[in-house]
C-alpha cells in the first residue's frame, strides 16, 4: 500500500475557515475514509489526533481531522480565533460536518469520493457525531469516544448569571487563556431542542456503532455512554475502557499511547474495517 501523505486543506464554515487535514496513500483510488470529530476545546493537532488519523491512513482510510470553525484554533494550535470560540454552538458545528462531508463525498479534498464513509467524534464532538450519522445516509459507521450523551451541560443557576452578564468565562487549562462563551449556544439548545436531543437521535441510529468510553472519565461521566448505549438498537458495541479518563490517558504534547488508549484505538479499526468494507 502507498504510504499515506498529508494535505491541509481548508472549506467555509459557519464561523470562519474550517482547517482539514488529510492522511491518505494511493489518493486516486477510491477507499473508505473516516472524518473525526474533535471535542470542546479540543482540535485535530492535539496530542492523539495525528497519530491516530497516520494509524488510520495505514490501515487504508482516508483519515480526516479538522477543526471545526468554530474551534477558536488555528493551524499552530494556537486560540487565536477567541470572537469564533464565543460565538460557537451545537448547530454551528453540524453545519461544519456537513461542509466538510459534503466536500470529502465531492473529491474536493485531495482525494477521490470515498467508498465508505465512517465518523469518529470525541465527547462534544461525540454528540455532534451522533446527531450527524442518525440523520444523513451518507455516514455508513460510527464510533464515539467519551460522547455527551445531552446537549445541556450547565446548570439553571449558572444559564441565569450566564444570560444576565452576557458572556461566560472559559479557562483553557492547557495556555492558561480565559475565553469568551456568549449566549449563541445556549439560545442555539433553546430554540432547536428537538433536532439537538442526542438521545432521540441514538434511538434513531441506522448503521453500526461502537460506543466507547473511559470508566474514570473525569469530564463526561461513564452513565452518559450508559445511557446512549441504552437508548441505541440492538447490535450496537459498548465498550467500557477500564480505568481510562477522558482522554484515555493521551496528553497533549503527544507523549505516546497508554494501554487504554490502544484498547480505544484497536476496537475502533478493527470496527472501521469490518464495517466500511
Amino acid at each position: 500500500m502507498a504510504t499515506p501523505t498529508l494535505t491541509r486543506h481548508r472549506v467555509p464554515g459557519a464561523l470562519g475557515d474550517i482547517l482539514i487535514d488529510v492522511r491518505a496513500g494511493g489518493r486516486e483510488a477510491a477507499r473508505p475514509a473516516v472524518v473525526v470529530v474533535h471535542g470542546f476545546k479540543g482540535f485535530k493537532d492535539w496530542g492523539l489526533w495525528p497519530p491516530f488519523a497516520e494509524r488510520l491512513a495505514r490501515a487504508g482510510c482516508s483519515a480526516v481531522t479538522l477543526n471545526l470553525s468554530g474551534s477558536g484554533v488555528d493551524d499552530t494550535g494556537e486560540f487565536v480565533f477567541p470572537e469564533r470560540f464565543g460565538h460557537n454552538s451545537f448547530s454551528a458545528e453540524l453545519q461544519d460536518l456537513r461542509r466538510v462531508v459534503n466536500a470529502l463525498t465531492a473529491g474536493q479534498l485531495g482525494v477521490v469520493a470515498p467508498s465508505a464513509l465512517g465518523l469518529l467524534g470525541h465527547s462534544r464532538g461525540g454528540g455532534v457525531s451522533v446527531l450527524f450519522a442518525a440523520a444523513d445516509p451518507r455516514v455508513k459507521a460510527l464510533t464515539t469516544w467519551a460522547a455527551i450523551s445531552t446537549v445541556e451541560r450547565w446548570p439553571a443557576t449558572e444559564r441565569v448569571a450566564w444570560r444576565a452578564a452576557g458572556v461566560h468565562e472559559v479557562t483553557n487549562a492547557r495556555t492558561g487563556q480565559v475565553l469568551p462563551q456568549y449566549t449563541d449556544v445556549l439560545d442555539d439548545i433553546e430554540r432547536h431542542a428537538n433536532v439537538l436531543d442526542i438521545e432521540a437521535a441514538a434511538g434513531r441510529m441506522a448503521v453500526p456503532w461502537l460506543i466507547v468510553h473511559g470508566t474514570e472519565d473525569e469530564a463526561v461521566p461513564l452513565v452518559e455512554g450508559e445511557r446512549l448505549a441504552a437508548a441505541a438498537p440492538a447490535g450496537t458495541v459498548f465498550l467500557p475502557v477500564q480505568g481510562a479518563g477522558h482522554t484515555f490517558g493521551a496528553a497533549h504534547p503527544w507523549q505516546g499511547a497508554t494501554p487504554e488508549l490502544e484498547q480505544a484505538i484497536d476496537a475502533t479499526l478493527a470496527f472501521f474495517a469490518k464495517e466500511l468494507r
